[in-house]
């Protein structure tokens, strides 16, 4: 798999394969989630290509004393080889030379898979408890 930064061409390839994983939820607009991202830290989102089609994505971001990874995904015709390994140790690798010393995620406490899937990463469960709050409607 090559691992690259995201163009602004790749968000179709890249919106459909969050709707392939399940990762796009209504109040939360795709297009307008990559578009920001591109203002902040572009360099931090990654995609993975297969034989020139985009099979996986990792949105990494760092504020200046965290790292965090959002929209985690690897197409279901191509999960169990590694590539969500691959990508996700090269975002870790850019957070880490930001000088973050941690990463935090966020996973839906039902989705079990994901979460067996970050611990066989070394991630572990924070006993924290995540508030947010909307600004806008997407």
């Amino acid at each position: 798999m090559k691992i690259r930064p995201i163009t602004i061409q790749d968000a179709n390839a890249v919106i459909t394969l969050w709707q392939a994983c399940g990762l796009v939820v209504s109040h939360n607009d795709p297009r307008k989630d990559i578009e920001r991202k591109l203002k902040v830290n572009p360099e931090l989102f990654l995609v993975g290509e297969v034989d020139g089609e985009i099979i996986a994505s990792v949105m990494g971001g760092y504020e200046g004393h965290r790292g965090w990874l959002n929209y985690l995904a690897v197409s279901p015709n191509h999960r169990r080889k590694g590539y969500g390994q691959q990508i996700v140790a090269a975002v870790e690798k850019l957070i880490a030379t930001k000088g973050s010393p941690k990463i935090n995620l966020q996973v839906r406490s039902t989705n079990a898979e994901v979460i067996e899937f970050y611990r066989s990463l070394g991630y572990g469960e924070d006993k924290v408890l995540s508030m947010g709050k909307r600004l806008v409607q997407d």
